[in-house]
């Protein structure tokens, strides 16, 4: 039975869930095809069979994996001929490591950045759901965000060297390869350029050449997704 991938869709088609773009990643490092059924972000009976509220969620016949780090653990444990997408114990410590890193630190450093924009990539009712939740959690309106964003910017990308650094001496961050800590980091940037045009990056920052390299991964898969950066 075909892998099936419940994932979140705007206007257009975009396929705009950063969580889901892990996995999507993951499912080309590891050669598998799936369904990819598109959620709005308000349809939440879509996916009340998962007795929970959010994307992406896998499905295997009759197995339901949700959250993207358990389904990456999923793919890992479950189609062992496949390439890794951790290198083994080690890697998969220290990709949990980077999950933590960004899910912590780097993505509530760029929502502020970058939702006030999702709202042009979808419908007028998935729209006001997504600016009232956001509005009510950082307390304050999406136009005071657009307005805040390029002082907050350098803050931001002070929360990137780390892996600036690491990418100074290598291509990936793991490595001469791309894996599984990779997609994690790139799901950022590759929400940010399907639902906004606001630049995150400077083309003479070493994380800019890294994205290109991400985005050209599996004959363009990323780079061909709708976009508007």
């Amino acid at each position: 039975m075909a892998l099936i991938l419940y994932e979140l869709s705007g206007l257009e088609d975009r396929r705009y869930s950063q969580f889901s773009w892990r996995t999507r990643l993951a499912l080309a490092h590891k050669r598998l095809t799936a369904e990819y059924r598109p959620v709005r972000i308000s349809d939440k009976a879509a996916i009340a069979f998962s007795g929970q509220l959010n994307v992406p969620i896998l499905v295997d016949g009759e197995t339901t994996v949700v959250d993207s780090w358990r389904i990456a653990e999923y793919l890992e444990d479950n189609f062992t001929e496949a390439p890794s997408l951790f290198g083994g114990a080690v890697g998969m410590g220290l990709a949990r490591f980077v999950n933590g890193w960004v899910d912590r630190q780097v993505v509530p450093g760029a929502v502020p950045l970058i939702v006030c924009d999702v709202v042009d990539c979808l419908d007028v009712a998935d729209a006001a759901h997504l600016r009232a939740f956001m509005e009510k959690t950082f307390r304050t309106t999406f136009e005071e965000m657009r307005e805040q964003r390029e002082q907050k910017k350098p803050a931001w990308k002070r929360l990137l060297d780390p892996a600036r650094t690491a990418l100074k001496a290598q291509p990936f961050l793991s490595g001469a390869a791309p894996a599984y800590a990779d997609y994690i980091l790139f799901s950022v940037f590759q929400w940010a350029g399907i639902v906004s045009t606001f630049e995150l990056l400077e083309a003479d920052d070493p994380m800019s050449s890294w994205r290109e390299r991400m985005l050209d991964l599996f004959d363009g898969m990323a780079r061909r997704s709708a976009a508007r950066h």
